[in-house]
């Protein structure tokens, strides 16, 4: 999996790409950790390249949301596939991390 960060105005933008798993979750939760200790506390996950997520991908996107949240931001998920969507469904995790249709407007309408 690789993992790019991309700085927007007051956002930073997460795409992970392949599979969000117990080998990959690492990387995204260092990402996210990183852009909280240079101060960058609102972030968006990008997942549209994220072909499947398992319990540590989705672990790795609580601990964020933890992360973001504790240093005053929050941490929104943008694109994902029905895949994806279909996990989060079935985990109720849909209710506390909702799905956006793009990273660009995932903090519109605050």
């Amino acid at each position: 999996m690789n993992v790019t960060v991309t700085a927007h105005d007051g956002f930073a933008v997460i795409r992970p790409s392949g599979r969000l798993t117990m080998v990959s979750a690492p990387q995204l939760r260092h990402a996210v950790d990183d852009l909280v200790g240079h101060g960058t506390s609102r972030v968006v996950v990008d997942l549209a390249g994220t072909e499947f997520i398992d319990s540590s991908g989705l672990g790795s996107l609580i601990g964020a949301l933890k992360a973001t949240r504790l240093a005053g931001g929050d941490l929104r998920i943008a694109a994902a596939p029905e895949q994806v969507r279909t996990v989060l469904r079935l985990t109720n995790l849909d209710r506390v991390l909702r799905n956006h249709p793009s990273a660009e407007t995932a903090f519109d309408a605050e």
